[in-house]
Formats: structure tokens, sequence, C-alpha cells
């Protein structure tokens, strides 16, 4: 019998067609394509972040590795604004990094991140149940971009966090079994280590009653919190995490008027201008945001795949409920986002239009098209708050149509 080989897919089907197909159904990428996908972001990396004097917090951090592992103090007032503002376990996660040369460390770094964020959505792609969306992921990606793009030039490690925090999300999919909520709690712990906001993943493994994640979570978190004793002993680490929970103390209040700082407390600070005044509303919005979320968590209860939506959820309120929230840290709600997207039908089309409206703003409100003068105002009024506001209300309101 005759065989006919199969043609190569550039005789029976262009590439390009074949790519965008994958892309609108939410298909796998290739190696080629993802090798391709990090050498292109390289060069932006080359031409762009690098030239324009960019990775600052990098540096910072990575001056924070140099410190701990000569065994001297991490939080110095003498570094002003640049001060390290993180546990002293986040510093080990630089450590590594000074055997390099301060310029080579941060094209490492760099790679690293492109590397994370294929992995962040590769995971959204697989939590995302019953793709509806053609695109889903390249327009997620597109609403959220700008803060993608910032976390690169800043060299931050919101990234690896967001990374961390969605494969602890993935991990309670199968949290019928004792090892996988484990697993999602050991993640979790190791999230909190290196940023404190990732406590609230940990606080929502309590309020689900997933003991043992809770459980693994700590104490993960208290062996890493203890690990710097090697390089400082034990009262030595003592004195470092006061020091830690004293210098963020201080420079909080000076922080809250920063344009680029999204929290409710901010919010209000801006608005009423006073941090004293703030506290009675961001309080009553904040308690708000937290009765909406415990009756998300119950009306998902019986729901196998709750925590989906839940986590896309807790991982949107970090930047609204941490003091020091910068507007970049809103690349962890890409789940949020590929969920309202994915299931836009579900809202009306009065609804549907307004999500598009405020996904706009998100995605275009960028100095370069709106000038300084406007986008100034834009940022002094923290607009953004109220954007992702909306973000949490669509998430419940999806909650409350038991759509996912």
């Amino acid at each position: 019998m005759d065989h006919t080989p199969d043609l190569p897919l550039t005789l029976e089907r262009p590439y390009f067609t074949d790519l965008f197909e994958r892309m609108r159904r939410g298909g796998r990428f290739s190696r080629l394509e993802i090798v391709a996908f990090v050498i292109g972001l390289s060069v932006a990396y080359v031409f762009g972040i690098r030239w324009n004097h960019g990775m600052a917090d990098f540096a910072v951090n990575y001056r924070a590795g140099q410190r701990i592992l000569g065994g001297e103090a991490l939080y110095q007032t003498g570094d002003g604004h640049y001060m390290f503002k993180y546990f002293p376990s986040a510093a080990l996660v630089y450590a590594p990094f000074t055997v390099l040369p301060t310029e080579l460390a941060m094209v490492v770094w760099f790679l690293l991140s492109l590397g994370a964020f294929v992995a962040i959505f590769r995971i959204v792609d697989r939590l995302v149940p019953q793709k509806h969306a053609a695109y889903l992921l390249v327009i997620a990606g597109a609403i959220l971009a700008k803060y993608i793009l910032h976390e690169l030039r800043l060299g931050q490690i919101n990234v690896f966090v967001t990374l961390v925090m969605l494969a602890s999300l993935e991990a309670l999919l199968g949290s019928s079994r004792p090892r996988a909520e484990l697993v999602a709690g050991v993640l979790a712990g190791l999230a909190v280590a290196v940023k404190p906001y990732a406590a609230l993943l940990v606080l929502y493994l309590l309020v689900t009653l997933r003991w043992r994640g809770a459980a693994a979570a700590i104490g993960v978190l208290a062996f890493c919190l203890a690990l710097p004793s090697v390089f400082y002993g034990g009262a030595g680490n003592l004195d470092q995490l006061r020091e830690w929970a004293s210098s963020l103390s201080r420079s909080t209040p000076t922080l809250l008027t920063n344009v680029d700082n999204v929290s409710v407390l901010a919010f209000f600070t801006k608005w009423l201008g006073d941090p004293g005044r703030a506290l009675l509303p961001t309080a009553v919005v904040l308690g708000m945001l937290a009765v909406l979320t415990m009756a998300v968590v119950v009306a998902g209860w019986r729901r196998r795949d709750a925590c989906v939506l839940d986590g896309a959820l807790v991982l949107t309120l970090i930047p609204l409920i941490s003091p020091l929230g910068w507007d970049y840290t809103f690349l962890m709600a890409i789940l949020a986002v590929a969920l309202i997207v994915n299931n836009r039908l579900a809202f009306t089309k009065p609804l549907q239009w307004f999500l598009a409206a405020n996904f706009s703003v998100i995605a275009f409100a960028l100095y370069d098209t709106m000038g300084r003068v406007l986008y100034g105002a834009f940022m002094r009024w923290s607009v953004t708050t109220v954007n992702f506001v909306v973000v949490i209300l669509a998430l419940a309101y999806l909650r409350a149509r038991d759509v996912c």
C-alpha cells in the first residue's frame, strides 16, 4: 500500500496560521516558540531596560544579598528610599547572585523572570476551566502588560512570588489528597518568607479549614525566618527582624502619598491628605472587602474548583490590603483577569461594556498615551485602586452566578 508522508507544517498549513489558532484556543506553545519569546524580550531588555538604567530594585536586593553573606546589617538608614524592605530570609534569595558581577547578575535575573512569566501563563492556562474566549492569555497579558514590563524594568521579585502562589493554588485543586494540601502549604510558606503580603494566602488556608496546609505554611515560614541565623546567630537574627519591623513602620507613612502606591490606605491618604484621617474609611472599606471575600468563599464551599476563583480574588486583594501596594504588583491579578475575560458572557451587556472600559483604562493609562499632566492626575487620584476593586466585584458576581 502506498504511503504518503505527512506534509511539513509549512506546506500543509502556514506556520503562523497554526500559531494563531493555538493562541486562540489556548493551546500549548512549543519549546522553540518559548525560546523565541525569551530571546525577543531579551533584546528588548538590552536595548530598552538596561540602556535606560533600569532594574534599580534588583540592585537594592543584590546589595542585601552581599550584606547577609557578610553578616552586615540589612536595614541601614543611609540607604534612604533604597533601603531593603523585606524579611532577612528574602535576602538569601539574592545571595547566590552575588558571585556574579552586578550587570551579569541582572541579565540572569531578567532571563529567570521571563521564564517565570512563561510558567505563570501556563499555570493560568491550566487553572481556567472550560475556555470560551479566543486569545484568552493574549488578552489577559495585554491588559496587564504595563505591570509586567514595569516588573521587568525594576528587576522585582513579585513575578516569582506570584508563580509560587499560583502553584500553591494549583496544588489545592488536588487537596482531597493530604499530600497536595501539604504541597500547597509549603509553597504558601515560601512565598510569605520572601514577601510578607503572601500571608493572605495562608489566611485563606485557615479560613477554608485546610489545617494541614496552614500548619505546613507556618512551619516552612518559621524555618525560613530562622535561616539567617547561620550568618547572624540567633540573637543577631532576632535583631534583624526587629529592625525590619521598625524600618517598615518608619517608612510606610512617608510612602502613602507616593503616586505608585495603590493600596486602599494610600487611596484615602491621597484624597484626605492625612494618614490619620484615612484610617477610618480604610478600615470600613477593608472590612467590606473582607465580608465580600468570606461571602465568595462560602458560596463556593461545595465546588471542587472553588480555590481557583477564591485564589484569584485573594491575589488581587493583596496590593489593595498591603499598605505599600505598588501598582505593578497587580500583575498577580492575571488569573482574575483571565477568569473575567473567559466568562464575559455571564455578565449582562451593560456590565460587559463597563468591564471592557475598566480593562481599557487599566491597559492604556500610560504616560505615553495620556501625557504628563493627565497621567499625573490619574496616579494622584489613585484611579487604579478603583479599577481593581471593580475586578474584585466582577469575581464576586461570577461566584454569585455560580459560573466559576
